[in-house]
C-alpha cells in the first residue's frame, strides 16, 4: 500500500495515523506500570543512546534537558494529604 506522504496526517483513520497513536498509548500504558527504579534505568539508556549520537546536535541538546527534567521529576516525592 502507497502512502500519500505529504497527506498521511491529515486523515486521522489512516495507516500511519492509526500506528502512530497505537505506539503511543501502548509506550504511555507500559510507562505508567513501570515503577520509580525502573523508570530511572529507562531513561539512563535513553540517555546512553543519546551519548552515541553527535554531541553538537540541537536535537541530543534538547533531548538531554527533557531527559534530565523527567529523572528530576521522578526523584520527587509526592505527599499524600491526610
Amino acid at each position: 500500500m502507497e502512502l500519500d506522504k505529504q497527506n498521511v496526517f491529515e486523515d486521522k483513520n489512516s495507516p500511519a495515523m492509526v500506528e502512530c497513536v497505537g505506539a503511543s498509548a501502548n509506550s504511555s500504558k507500559q510507562w505508567k506500570q513501570l515503577g520509580e527504579d525502573e523508570r530511572k534505568v529507562s531513561v539512563q539508556e535513553e540517555m546512553k543512546r543519546m551519548h552515541q549520537l553527535p554531541a553538537n546536535s540541537s536535537y541530543v541538546t534538547h533531548r538531554f534537558r527533557v531527559l534530565n527534567k523527567i529523572l528530576q521529576l521522578i526523584s520527587i516525592k509526592v505527599g499524600v494529604a491526610l
